[in-house]
């Protein structure tokens, strides 16, 4: 038990101070990273009333996998696009992933650009961010979500059921007290935006042609 507690202590160290990675060099900085992934994606969560001093929480874990997306996805590039602007992690619904992302982007950085964590109301519009987070709270509402989105380059990642087969791209998944991922490449291929083959080769993998009622 404690050799698991020191490990999710390492798991949230690594995922918070991640952006020290930046300033090594390319290998190095690559290792780093992909280890904080694969940490986040191996380690068991805990309840936020028992051991929350040891464990990460299911939503800590959530959060730690989209801060991980903005280096393991390539978003499509834009000739008049600010290499300054910031990256905007957007959510919409009722959740607890809001505050937990920024206190884990809190002071860091990606490829140099800062990062904005935001919350999106309904007439909001959601092309205004890189990875949108939709809440469950938000599934009577999820076709219209998704149509506005069409046509752009927004990573749309949800831990509702049956999110892939709606037409989401990540799927956020509960198995063995672990946060694991399904992508669907066939939707991220569709939006112009590169998967890394390391996190492909962590996630249960559909395509397009996969998708079903029960995905």
């Amino acid at each position: 038990m404690q050799r698991l507690s020191n490990a999710n202590r390492i798991a949230l160290c690594v995922a918070r101070h991640c952006n020290s990675c930046l300033r090594a060099r390319v290998g190095a900085r690559r290792f780093a990273r992909f280890a904080a992934l694969l940490l986040a994606i191996h380690l068991p969560f805990a309840n936020r009333a028992a051991c929350a001093d040891q464990f990460p929480t299911e939503y800590q874990v959530k959060a730690a996998y989209l801060f991980n997306f903005l280096k393991f996805v390539e978003w499509p590039d834009d000739p008049a696009a600010d290499p300054h602007e910031k990256w905007v992690i957007g959510f919409i619904g009722d959740t607890p992933i809001g505050d937990e992302l920024t206190r884990l982007v809190e002071g860091k950085n990606v490829l140099g650009r800062d990062l904005l964590v935001k919350k999106f109301q309904a007439a909001d519009n959601p092309r205004a961010c890189n990875i949108l987070f939709i809440s469950e709270s938000e599934k009577k509402r999820l076709p219209s979500i998704l149509t506005a989105l069409h046509g752009s380059s927004v990573l749309t990642v949800a831990d509702m059921d049956n999110f892939i087969g709606s037409g989401g791209m990540i799927q956020f998944l509960v198995e063995d007290a672990r946060v694991r991922v399904a992508i669907d490449v066939g939707a991220t291929s569709h939006a112009r935006l590169k998967v890394s083959s390391k996190l492909l080769s962590l996630a249960r993998v559909v395509t397009g042609t996969e998708r079903s009622p029960n995905n």
